[in-house]
């Protein structure tokens, strides 16, 4: 793994990424990011995809209100 730059995390917690990562990636501000960590401790951060509110499943995305719900919540949904 390249280590782009070092960063210094602030007292709540934040830290900034860099504007040439931003901009590589195509991040804007308001983008949401999802922060894993891999079993060797590692923190990954990948830019969010979108998700159904309920299950957070990927697949089978429809825009609701907007949301997005998957058609198997969907259909638990219309059957409550």
């Amino acid at each position: 793994m390249k280590v782009i730059t070092t960063r210094k995390i602030d007292e709540l917690g934040r830290v900034v990424l860099p504007i040439e990562l931003r901009t590589s990636l195509d991040i804007q501000s308001g983008d949401e990011i999802d922060i894993c960590t891999n079993e060797k401790g590692t923190i990954v951060l990948h830019k969010a995809t979108e998700r159904c509110v309920f299950c957070k499943g990927k697949d089978n995305l429809i825009h609701v209100m907007d949301k997005h719900v998957c058609t198997s919540c969907k259909e638990i949904i219309n059957k409550a």
